[in-house]
């Protein structure tokens, strides 16, 4: 997987996605010196009120993703596509479902 740049505006109500605390947090200074200073996802220093931050996103988005509804961007990121392994995609010839028992 690649790693995807995250461009999060800032809303009128000061808010952004954190992908590290995965919520929807106030922007301010306090933010910044407890989570941001040393995340390994931040990619550029805050201006113009954008956020950049860059992680692996699973979801088909583009590179950079702007984010502009924080709420939005929380909720998508709730989704989680699961990939099974490929052992267990291989037949199993002597399995059927009746036979599983999890």
């Amino acid at each position: 997987m690649t790693n995807i740049r995250h461009r999060n505006v800032i809303d009128a109500d000061g808010q952004i996605y954190c992908c590290l605390r995965n919520k929807v947090v106030t922007f301010d200074t306090e933010h910044q010196n407890t989570y941001c200073s040393g995340c390994k996802m931040k990619a550029e220093e805050p201006r113009g009120g954008i956020v950049t931050c860059e992680w692996e996103d699973l979801r088909p988005v583009a590179d950079p993703c702007v984010v502009t509804d924080p709420q939005a961007e929380w909720k998508s990121n709730q989704k989680r596509q699961i990939v099974a392994p490929p052992f267990m995609l291989e037949s199993h010839g002597d399995l059927n479902d009746d036979a599983v028992n999890c």
